[in-house]
């Protein structure tokens, strides 16, 4: 597997889906990362954060598309509200105990994350969030 994966803030969804071609580059405010599949660990963070069932959230249309296709080349999300407000507000504790929850879902499924680096990628996401929402802006998910 070999994605990119950058999280950023953007002001709003036109904003944001002007990311699509290139990526946030320096523009936004953002993280890199790589190599897990985001649009399946933003629900899998929301079931763990926030006690949804993945189910629901998939048929709620989670995560929401702001740009691309699904599937098909890069794409741009939005982090749900619900996932932003349980991420800013979750202790470094939460946090890391919400990595360690995720890295053994993924492990069930076949997908080694390291532990240290799924904690460093939710605390390092929970950051962006908190600075976004002191900027009264949203968390987006660039996916290449």
């Amino acid at each position: 597997m070999s994605i990119i994966v950058k999280f950023f803030v953007a002001p709003d969804d036109t904003s944001a889906s002007l990311a699509l071609q290139t990526g946030p580059g320096r523009t936004f405010e953002s993280l890199s990362f790589g190599n897990f599949d985001p649009e399946v660990a933003v629900i899998e963070w929301e079931c763990l954060l926030a006690g949804s069932s993945f189910e629901h959230l998939v048929e709620a249309g989670e995560p929401r598309i702001v740009a691309g296709q699904d599937n098909a080349g890069c794409v741009v999300f939005a982090i749900s509200p619900r996932l932003s407000t349980a991420l800013a507000d979750a202790t470094h504790s939460r946090l890391s105990d919400v990595a360690a929850s995720w890295t053994q879902l993924r492990a069930e499924d076949g997908e080694v994350i390291d532990t240290e680096i799924a904690d460093a990628i939710v605390g390092d996401l929970a950051a962006l969030v908190s600075s976004a929402r002191r900027q009264n802006q949203g968390v987006y998910c660039w996916v290449a």
